[in-house]
């Protein structure tokens, strides 16, 4: 598991794992998102299963699949309000971290530079700096 910090409200990793939960738990984490659909996965690594480990170790947990179609406005808007609602840090995730980096930076698009988003997800080891054209039309259509 390779989490990595965008804020300190959160982070992002690769798959997870059921049995990753305690350990995520552990590290602070009270939310866990995932962005992976489940026609990816196998079935134990399904967001069911993740959900059960998340749920058993009292965190909360939503499902929130993302993909280049479903990567909408209001998936984005979605996405946001799962990490405005959690009362402590959140971890997303989808195959690598990337979905889960990118439904962030477009939902702070409008709220922070271009070059602040893209700085930030670059220290998290995501260059994204393809987004750019987009995060400069989201935040002028304001």
């Amino acid at each position: 598991m390779d989490i990595r910090q965008i804020t300190p409200a959160y982070s992002v990793s690769e798959q997870i794992l059921p049995e990753d939960v305690p350990a995520i738990a552990e590290a602070g984490f009270t939310t866990i998102i995932c962005n992976r659909p489940d026609a990816e996965n196998p079935p134990h690594l399904q967001a069911d299963a993740v959900r059960a480990a998340a749920e058993a170790a009292g965190l909360r947990f939503h499902a929130l699949p993302l993909t280049h179609q479903t990567m909408t406005p209001d998936n984005i808007a979605a996405q946001a309000a799962h990490i405005a609602a959690s009362d402590g840090p959140t971890l997303a995730y989808c195959a690598s971290g990337t979905r889960s980096t990118v439904a962030w930076a477009l939902g702070q698009a409008g709220e922070r530079s271009a070059d602040d988003i893209l700085a930030t997800t670059a220290k998290a080891g995501y260059a994204l700096d393809g987004l750019r054209p987009t995060l400069d039309a989201i935040a002028k259509r304001g």
